[in-house]
């Protein structure tokens, strides 16, 4: 079933459609054959500023988990050998400090939706029916809805440079950010992580890395965007908000 016939989805599809072929008619005059991708990296600003509150909320979490971090350790080590009344003590701390474990997890999961739109909007030629304008736009040759295989795969290979650039450009921001929250959440008194934990800590950010290669191209703006975006948005909060 072609999910783009669906009336919600169809008319979602069409807006973000209309949205994006406005956006890129705007910017053509100043941004020319950039123009469709820096539409891309408009939208997704946009989202990002709408989801400033969701990332106060997230800071303020990291900074209470900093805070309970000694006595997250403190139940771990008295209940250690019985994981049901450690879960049970530690639900207890959160809930009695008003601290949700999940808040952390808000900015993320509001771009869902928008990452999926931007990713089908870009993978299929129709949309209700009508041909799909937006797969005609290109960035510096490639076509937005190309991912790095398409290009390796097909005659325009020469430009895959392009994706290999936005995806070096992810591993660098990544990185720096998953250093920056090494560094943050780092709390004398509290408990080293599991060799496990910590194997999965420092490749667990660098999935986006992977969902950028395999995605559409215009997917990849707008991760590559939106990573740049959260690392600066941190380093200020962390700094702003109490």
């Amino acid at each position: 079933m072609d999910i783009t016939t669906l009336p919600v989805v169809g008319a979602l599809l069409h807006a973000g459609a209309d949205l994006l072929a406005a956006l890129t008619t705007t910017l053509t005059p100043v941004a020319g054959g950039f123009a469709a991708a820096l539409a891309v990296v408009v939208v997704t600003l946009a989202v990002r500023a709408l989801l400033v509150p969701l990332a106060v909320l997230q800071v303020r979490a990291e900074r209470d988990r900093r805070r309970l971090a000694p006595e997250l350790a403190r139940l771990r080590r008295r209940h250690r050998g019985d994981r049901e009344r450690l879960q049970r003590a530690v639900q207890q701390l959160y809930t009695s400090e008003r601290v949700s474990p999940l808040a952390g997890c808000l900015p993320v999961l509001a771009q869902a939706p928008v990452v999926s739109l931007v990713y089908t909007l870009f993978t299929h030629a129709t949309i209700g029916g009508v041909t799909n304008a937006l797969l005609e736009a290109t960035l510096v040759g490639v076509p937005l809805g190309h991912s790095l295989i398409a290009v390796l795969a097909s005659p325009l290979w020469p430009h895959a440079w392009v994706v290999l650039v936005l995806l070096a450009v992810l591993v660098v921001v990544v990185e720096a950010g998953r250093r920056a929250d090494r560094r943050w959440n780092a709390v004398p008194g509290a408990d080293a992580e599991a060799p496990g934990t910590a194997r999965i800590a420092r490749v667990a950010p660098f999935v986006s890395v992977l969902f950028a290669g395999i995605a559409p191209l215009a997917a990849a703006v707008f991760v590559v965007t939106s990573a740049c975006w959260t690392l600066g948005e941190r380093a200020l909060l962390r700094r702003l908000v109490r």
